[in-house]
This record gives C-alpha cells, sequence and structure tokens, in this order.
C-alpha cells in the first residue's frame, strides 16, 4: 500500500492530468518505444512551437484520468510505453506531427485519440494528419471570398482604362451601328 504523500502526488496528477484532457480540443496517444534521444528531442521541439503539449504518463494514471474526462474508450491501447500529446487551440497539429513522425520511425506508433471530447481511431487521426494547418486553411478562404472581388476591380480598371463608362458605351455603340450598316445594304 502506497505512502498517503505518495498517493496524494498522484491524485494530483491525475487530477490535472483530467483537467488537461477537458480543456484540449484534440490529444492523440502514442507509444514511443524505440526511438533515440535526438530524435524524442527533436520531437519535442516540434510540438511546443505548434503549441502541443507532449509528455509521457503512467497509463493507471492516464486510464484514471481518460475515465475523469469522458474517454474511457482510450483504456483499451493503454499498455506499454505511453505518452500524450494534446493541443488546447489546434485540432490537427498532434495528429499531423505525430503522424509525419511514426512515418520516418517504425517503431513509434500511434495508438488512439480523440477530438471534441470523442475517442477516435487511427484512420481519423489519419485525415487529420493530412489536413493543412489552420492558416493555411484560413489563408484558402480568405483567397475564395477574395476572388470575386479581384475580379470585380480588375473589370472596373479596365473600364476606366479605356475611357470611362460612357466613351465605352459610345465605342460599343457605333461598333453595333457600323456592323448593322452592311447589313442593310
Amino acid at each position: 500500500m502506497p505512502s498517503q504523500k505518495v498517493l496524494e502526488q498522484k491524485q494530483a496528477v491525475v487530477a490535472a492530468l483530467t483537467e488537461r484532457l477537458q480543456n484540449s480540443v484534440a490529444g492523440v496517444v502514442v507509444s514511443y518505444k524505440g526511438i533515440n534521444v535526438a530524435d524524442d528531442t527533436k520531437l519535442r521541439k516540434d510540438l511546443r512551437e505548434a503549441g502541443v503539449q507532449y509528455t509521457v504518463v503512467k497509463n493507471t494514471l492516464l486510464s484514471r484520468a481518460a475515465d475523469n474526462a469522458g474517454l474511457s474508450d482510450l483504456n483499451a491501447v493503454l499498455e506499454g510505453t505511453t505518452a500524450i500529446a494534446t493541443s488546447t487551440e489546434d485540432h490537427v497539429a498532434a495528429a499531423r506531427i505525430l503522424s509525419k513522425f511514426a512515418d520516418k520511425n517504425k517503431e513509434f506508433k500511434i495508438k488512439s485519440g480523440y477530438l471534441d471530447g470523442a475517442v477516435i481511431g487511427l484512420e481519423t487521426i489519419s485525415s487529420l494528419a493530412k489536413l493543412p494547418s489552420r492558416e493555411v486553411l484560413l489563408a484558402t478562404v480568405c483567397n475564395a471570398f477574395n476572388a470575386p472581388i479581384a475580379s470585380l476591380a480588375r473589370a472596373l480598371q479596365a473600364i476606366v482604362d479605356n475611357g470611362g463608362v460612357e466613351e465605352s458605351l459610345a465605342k460599343k455603340a457605333a461598333g453595333a451601328d457600323a456592323a448593322e450598316a452592311p447589313a442593310e445594304a
């Protein structure tokens, strides 16, 4: 039986982990077995730069935290070495970075994950990993909204460059009159 002090420390870790799971929009559970220190350091740096919190956790502590957070379906994959990456803002950052890392390191495995409070499978994580970053998606949407406005601006500029609306209409009417004149003769 663990001492009271150890028990309190474990309860504090579970409480902090539960809060982390509840406050994050997405998370990925991985098996980090077989990676060296240099690769682990680079992975942690990439995750930190993306705003993703990555920690190695004991399976029993993560299991209790997952139960408390309503993610008890994660318990099925909690065996062996386990680390969890969570993000409070970006839904795809953890999946994208960890999937890319797993492709390069065959021993490193993605176990499962969650998105907006629901446990997701490997297929969904793979799909998330293929999505572009939030900034790229926003730029694409802005470009889609901007394209018709830019086309209108170019059309208006072309009219101005041709001498204005009245002159363009007069040229068009003169061209139509000239086209009709030979037809009448």
